[in-house]
This record gives C-alpha cells, structure tokens and sequence, in this order.
C-alpha cells in the first residue's frame, strides 16, 4: 500500500512542543505497546532533552529519528537505531503512529521510506524490529515492507511494566518487500511462539 501522502523529516530539538503535545494526547493509546514513561517525558522539557539526545546520536551515527507527516501534520515518529557498522551493518527500526492516523496506511508508508533510507543512504545490510505477540497491526505493517519473523524473544522488553515476549522480523538489503500475507504470517507466527 502506498500512500504518497506520508513523508519523514529527522526530528530536531525545535520540534519538542510538537512532539510533546502529540504524545501526550496519545499517551493512553500508546501506553500498552511503550515502556512505562515519567510524566516529564510528555512535557516540551522532556521531549527537548530526548531529540537533544536524538540529534548527538544522529551525528554520531548511531541512530536517525525522523517525523511521520501525513498531508504536513505530525503523525507519529519512525526511527533506525542501534546501527552498528563492520561485517553486520544492521539496525533496529521502531515507529508509532497517532490512533487517529491507523489503518490509513501511514505507519507502512514511513517504514517503506525509512528502509529506502536505510539500505540506500546508511548502506545498511539488514534490519530487525520486533513486535509484541499480539501486535497484529504491526506485524503487518512489517509484513507488507518484506520483514520476516524469524523468532519469538522471551521476556525481550518490558512494556507497560511487564517483561513481555517479542516476534522479531528481519528484512536484508537483497530481499524485495513481498508480504508473506496475513494467513501465512499468522501461520508463522504461530508456530514460532509454539513450534511443537
């Protein structure tokens, strides 16, 4: 699904009132699927310190943040991160998308253009991203940008204050992005989390 309606730009210190505002009316949508945050995360101040941060990672190369924009309105973030150079040349790529902004093909959008990024501009080899078990409308999302499940990571991350197992996909800079398609990712899934 394309929608040439999405763009990315890197997010910058400038855009922390923004940034906070949306998070912060997102807060109980994005609650179950994030790590439990401190209320000055959801705050211009908190949000500042964070894309500071952003921003030296970035010029380290360690990691690239960028804004999701649906028609020029802030839709959620997208990121590549943990880069790691030499013989592995991967990264982990992460988004969120606001609730009003889901199933209108703007998280597949920005995943596709953050992997042209990332396997063209960074010349990264692989990348990997992880969903909760059952983040149906995420692993979609990878599914129709060719990432593969390729295993279940128990107690991975802790989200909501719960250690919690994670389907992990991964997509190389040779594969073309063909979705295995919801019947055949649900199968494999499925077997993954209970191979027996």
């Amino acid at each position: 699904m394309v929608n040439a309606d999405v763009t990315l730009r890197p997010a910058v210190r400038s855009d922390a009132a923004d940034v906070a505002q949306l998070l912060a009316a997102q807060r109980e949508h994005l609650a179950p699927w994030d790590p439990r945050r401190e209320p000055a995360f959801f705050t211009r101040g908190g949000q500042r310190a964070r894309l500071t941060q952003v921003e030296r990672e970035r010029a380290a190369g360690t990691s690239h943040r960028f804004l999701i924009l649906e028609r020029g309105e802030l839709a959620g973030e997208v990121s590549v991160t943990n880069i790691v150079r030499r013989s592995f040349q991967s990264a982990n790529v992460g988004y969120w998308v606001a609730r009003d902004r889901n199933g209108r093909g703007v998280a597949t959008a920005a995943v596709a253009a953050v992997c042209s990024f990332a396997f063209g501009e960074l010349e990264l080899h692989r990348l990997e991203a992880g969903t909760l078990l059952h983040n149906t409308a995420s692993q979609i999302v990878l599914d129709r940008n060719g990432f593969r499940p390729f295993g279940v990571a128990e107690s991975y991350l802790r989200i909501a204050g719960s250690w919690c197992d994670h389907v992990l996909f991964q997509r190389t800079s040779e594969q073309p992005a063909t979705p295995l398609g919801a019947v055949d990712l649900a199968r494999r899934i499925a077997f993954l989390a209970d191979p027996q």
